[in-house]
Order: structure tokens, then sequence, then C-alpha cells
């Protein structure tokens, strides 16, 4: 997190998990892409305009001008929540990828490639470093990695996650329906 000129605390809006900071209501734009990405936001309401109405937890709103202890605490409030509503999955020990209260059983092959994506959940992790967890010690072999990440692909679908092609970059492993900044 970062201080503005005017004293206030802003997050660097670096990951998912970042509470944005959207002036209402002059940055409407900005709103609907948080609001498609999933965002965490907290809206600085400036008088006499109303605030939008409120429907998400990742979204909550104050009016300007705003103490900038109660500003942080609603940031810190808007994390806690989002990170609640979305939490990481898990590979478990026993060969289980778990995404909230649903689990799908792994083949070897499959566990070692969910392993190396949810280590870095949300972020690019590149062929290179999938091939090297799932075949350790060989060299790496495209077509396989494919064969294998589609039918990952398929199998996590049913517990709310995907597998996304970053093209020339690697993979990423996120939440069905939310597309990372």
């Amino acid at each position: 997190m970062t201080v503005t000129a005017e004293g206030m605390l802003v997050p660097t809006p670096s990951s998912r998990d970042s509470v944005h900071l959207v002036r209402w209501p002059e940055e409407r734009e900005l709103l609907e892409r948080l609001r498609a990405e999933g965002a965490p936001r907290l809206l600085l309401v400036r008088p006499p305009a109303p605030p939008p109405d409120v429907i998400e937890c990742e979204e909550d709103w104050v009016r300007l001008p705003a103490d900038d202890g109660d500003v942080r605490a609603r940031m810190l409030a808007l994390a806690a929540r989002s990170s609640r509503h979305h939490p990481r999955p898990h590979v478990l020990v026993d060969g289980r990828l778990r995404n909230g209260p649903k689990w799908i059983a792994l083949s070897p092959i499959e566990l070692r490639l969910a392993r190396a994506l949810v280590e870095k959940f949300g972020e690019v992790v590149s062929g290179e470093l999938l091939a090297a967890a799932a075949w350790p010690g060989e060299g790496i072999n495209e077509g396989a990695l494919r064969v294998h990440l589609t039918r990952l692909r398929r199998r996590l679908r049913p517990v709310g996650l995907e597998v996304q092609n970053v093209r020339g970059r690697g993979y990423l492993m996120e939440h069905a329906g939310i597309r990372g900044t």
C-alpha cells in the first residue's frame, strides 16, 4: 500500500486480492471493469452523489470526506470478506484437489500439475515449469503437457476452477468465470 499526496492509503493494484479505490461517480467505467473481474473495491462517494446499490461482497463504499482510519478499516474488511468468498484451492496429500466444499481425485500427473498451478494460483506458470513438475528429470514434451492440461481442465470444471492458456507465457489456474487483472 502507498499513501497519496492527500494522505490517503491506496493499495497497490498488483493482484486480484488488492482492494481498489474507485471515485464515485467519476470512475463508473473503472467500477464496471472491476466488477466484471470480481476485484474487491471501495467506492469513495463524493457529495452530493448517492452511493450505488451494493449487492456483492467484494464492494463497499464510504462517503467523503472520510478519516484515513475508516478507509483503511473498510479496505481490510473488504479484503478479508473477498478472500473468504473466493478462497484458494488446496491440493491434499491424499491426491485430491479441494475448492471450497467440492473436491476431485487426481491422477499422479494431474496432481503434480495442479500442485504447481495452485502454488501460483492466479499467476502465469510457464510450460517448462509445469513439465518439470509433471515429469521430474525428463525433458519437456509439449504435446504430452497439452494433453494432460486438457484432461485437467475437464476435471476442474465441476469444482469451479479453470486453467487458462496465456499465449507465449504459460498457463494459470483461476476460479471459473473470473478474469484476473
